[in-house]
Parts: structure tokens; sequence; C-alpha cells
């Protein structure tokens, strides 16, 4: 456990241990919940799709491609929860593949039209 003050800045690395020097790592989700073994009824997005939903979360610069930085600001789930657990979804993709998910940044699906 890493134990914080509420608001404080918390900032996370991600990295991937690989010997191959051409590989990117992207942040596609990364959703909080107060359960650990629970991550679809209770839950705060930071990030979904590679789209912020949360105005404090910041990606950094790395120098590295395989290390993935970013922070947010910490919160409780209204303070009834002593603990906030984050899962993250990362994506792996090939340097310079421009066609790749770790290229295209936030992806927002269209709605299709109901109309007749």
């Amino acid at each position: 456990p890493y134990y914080v003050d509420l608001n404080q800045n918390l900032f996370l690395q991600a990295s991937l241990q690989s010997s191959d020097a051409n590989l990117v790592v992207f942040v596609d989700t990364c959703v909080a919940s107060p359960d650990p073994s629970n991550f679809a009824t209770l839950t705060y997005e930071l990030v979904r799709s590679g789209c912020v939903k949360d105005p404090t979360y910041s990606s950094y610069y790395s120098p590295y491609s395989n290390v993935a930085r970013f922070a947010f600001n910490a919160f409780s789930f209204f303070n009834r929860y002593p603990s906030v657990y984050l899962q993250c979804e990362l994506v792996v993709c090939r340097y310079n593949d421009y066609s790749s998910r770790c290229y295209q940044g936030c992806v927002s699906r269209l709605k299709r039209n109901t109309g007749s």
C-alpha cells in the first residue's frame, strides 16, 4: 500500500520489461475502485480509451518509449472507503507504427443514428 493525503499528487510509472527496444507503451484505460476485486460496480474513470476523464490526470514525458508516466490527485470514495485501488490497461505497440493504437490517442466511439 501507498499512503497519501487527499488531493496530493500521485505520480505513477509503468514500464515494459523487454529486450525489444522498438516497443511503445500507451495508457489506454485507468479505473479506480474501493474494492480490489470489483472494477465494475463502484468505479471512477481516470482514462478511458485514451481519453482523459479526470481533470487532475496528466501524462508526462518519458525519455524511454517503453515507459509511460502519469499523475493524478488522490481522492476517496465518499469518505466511506479507506482505500482506493487502481487498475490500468496498457497497450504495447511497435515504435513509429502510426497506424497502431498507441498513436491514435483518444478514441471516442460515435453513436449510431437510430432514426428511420
